[in-house]
C-alpha cells in the first residue's frame, strides 16, 4: 500500500472529496454546487447570532393584522441594509424589496408579518407581553403564535445569504413582506395594487411555514394540493321570542340552531365524495340572555374548508339549503328565515404547489440538508392566503414548504404514555426551538433559490 508523504495534500484531498459528495453521501455533485452548498452552511452558521437577536425582537413585539407598522419598518430597514431597493406601504402595510444581479430568472420570496390576538403563556425570556385594543375595541394580548417571527427571520437570513453569494447566481430576487395573512386580506391587497405589474414579474414564488409537529432540522414538502381553501360563514338562525315557560307560543331559535348544527354534519359525510377533502366546523354559537327567555335569534360561526371551487360551491349552497329547510320545517315565517353571510374579504383559495417547482426545491434541499432531513408531507386542511400568488392571470408557479420547529426530545416525550401533547400553531404555549429551526429554514430557502436561478 502506497503511503502519503505530504499530510497537507492528504487533508486537501479529503475536503475536496467532501465537496464532491452530497451531504448524506448518496449523490455526486458538481464542484460548483458542492462549494455553494458548503458556503450556505458556513454563512448560515455565521449569521445565526445576529438572526437570533432579530427573532427575539420580532417575537417580543408582535402586531395584529393590518397594524404591522413597526414590524414592516424593521423588515424594510433590514432589507435596505442588505442592499435591496425597497418600496413600503404597498397593498396596505406591505413592502417589496428588489435586488438585481444581472440577467436571469426572477424569483420572489414572501414572508408574512402579522401576529395573533393570543396572550402568550410560554414563559420564555423573550415572551410577548404586548396588549392592545383590537378593531372591536377589546383589549387583547398579541403573540406570534403562528410563527411569523420565524418566517421573517428566515426571510432576512435568506436575503443576507443571497447577497453574500452573488457570484453564485444571476437574475432578480424580489423579497416581499405581506401583512394580514391571518385575516386573509394581505396577499389579495398586494396583488390588487399591481405586485406583478409594478415590479419584476416572478417566474416563481416561494414561502415557508413553521411546523408545530415536525422535528427541527427537517423540512417537509408536498406536491400539488398543500393547503385548503377557507371561508368564514356567519349564520343567523332567527325565530320568535317569548317566555321560557310557554315555548309553544314561540319559534325557538336555540332548538332550530341545534337541529341545524346536527344536520350540517351530513353535508360532508353524505353529499361530498369520500375521497374529496372537505370540512364544515361550527366554531361558535351564541344566543339568549337569561334562563327563562327564548331569544329572537342565535348566531353561528362556521369555518368551511375545501380543495376545489366546485366543492366550495356545494358546501356553501348546502349550508344555506339545510338552514332554511330546518326553519321551514319548524314553522318559521318566511320573513324570519335564516340569514347566511360569507365573509368574502377573509376567504382564501387553496394553495397548490407546482409539482415541477417543488421537485426542484426538494433536490436542492436534499443536497444541502441530506435526504433524511427532507420529508414528504400530506396536504392539510389548514389555510394560507399564499395560494393567491398562484391564482392570477399570470399563472405563476408557487411552492410553500414546512420547516420543523420542535426539538426531537419534545416530540419523543409527547409520544410516551401520558406525555403532554405538542402545542399546536395558534396555541398560547407554542414556542419553536429557535436555532435549528432558523438555520434549517435559511439553508433550505437559500438552496432552493440558488437552484431556481439556474438557467433551464
Amino acid at each position: 500500500m502506497r503511503s502519503f508523504s505530504n499530510p497537507s495534500l492528504l487533508l486537501v484531498s479529503f475536503f475536496l472529496l467532501l465537496f464532491l459528495v452530497d451531504i448524506d453521501g448518496s449523490q455526486a455533485l458538481s464542484p460548483q454546487q458542492s462549494l455553494s452548498n458548503h458556503e450556505i452552511h458556513l454563512l448560515a452558521e455565521r449569521e445565526y447570532n445576529s438572526l437570533f437577536q432579530l427573532y427575539r425582537h420580532l417575537h417580543a413585539n408582535p402586531e395584529l393584522s393590518f397594524h404591522e407598522t413597526r414590524t414592516a419598518e424593521r423588515i424594510q430597514n433590514e432589507l435596505e441594509n442588505i442592499g435591496f431597493e425597497v418600496t413600503a406601504n404597498f397593498g396596505g402595510l406591505g413592502l417589496v424589496g428588489v435586488m438585481k444581479n444581472g440577467e436571469g430568472p426572477t424569483v420572489m420570496v414572501r414572508t408574512d408579518l402579522d401576529g395573533l390576538p393570543v396572550t402568550e403563556e410560554t414563559n420564555i425570556e423573550y415572551a410577548s407581553r404586548v396588549r392592545v385594543k383590537n378593531d372591536q375595541g377589546q383589549e387583547v394580548g398579541v403573540m406570534h403564535a403562528c410563527g411569523h417571527d420565524i418566517h421573517m427571520t428566515c426571510f432576512i437570513g435568506t436575503a443576507r445569504l443571497l447577497n453574500q453569494m452573488k457570484t453564485r447566481w444571476h437574475g432578480t430576487l424580489v423579497m416581499i413582506g405581506q401583512p394580514a395573512e391571518e385575516r386573509g386580506g394581505g396577499a389579495k391587497a398586494m396583488l390588487a395594487e399591481g405586485l406583478y405589474q409594478k415590479f419584476p414579474r416572478p417566474d416563481c414564488v416561494l414561502a415557508l411555514h413553521d411546523d408545530a409537529g415536525l422535528e427541527a432540522g427537517k423540512v417537509g414538502l408536498c406536491q400539488g394540493n398543500a393547503l385548503a381553501g377557507v371561508d368564514s360563514v356567519d349564520l343567523t338562525i332567527r325565530g320568535i321570542s317569548g317566555h321560557g315557560a310557554y315555548p309553544y307560543t314561540t319559534k325557538d331559535p336555540i332548538v332550530l340552531a341545534a337541529q341545524t348544527i346536527m344536520a350540517l354534519q351530513t353535508i360532508v359525510s353524505r353529499e361530498i365524495p369520500a375521497i374529496e377533502p372537505a370540512v364544515i366546523t361550527v366554531g361558535s354559537i351564541h344566543g339568549g340572555t337569561k334562563h327563562n327567555i327564548i331569544p329572537n335569534e342565535v348566531q353561528l360561526q362556521l369555518t368551511v374548508r375545501h380543495y376545489s371551487d366546485a366543492t366550495r360551491a356545494h358546501l356553501l349552497g348546502s349550508i344555506e339549503r339545510i338552514a332554511k329547510g330546518v326553519a321551514q320545517a319548524g314553522g318559521v315565517p318566511k320573513d324570519r328565515e335564516p340569514i347566511m353571510k360569507v365573509l368574502e374579504p377573509e376567504s382564501i383559495p387553496p394553495t397548490y404547489n407546482n409539482p415541477e417547482l417543488t421537485r426542484r426545491a426538494v433536490r436542492a434541499m436534499e443536497a444541502v440538508l441530506g435526504k433524511d432531513s427532507v420529508v414528504t408531507r400530506e396536504p392539510v386542511m389548514g389555510g394560507e392566503d399564499f395560494g393567491y400568488f398562484g391564482r392570477t392571470a399570470e399563472k405563476v408557479p408557487i411552492c410553500i414548504f414546512w420547516v420543523g420547529a420542535v426539538s426531537p426530545q419534545r416530540i419523543e416525550e409527547s409520544l410516551q404514555k401520558g406525555g403532554k401533547p405538542l402545542p399546536s400553531l395558534h396555541s398560547s404555549l407554542f414556542a419553536p426551538v429557535p436555532e435549528p429551526t432558523i438555520k434549517t429554514g435559511v439553508k433550505a430557502m437559500a438552496a432552493a433559490l440558488l437552484e431556481l436561478f439556474k438557467k433551464q
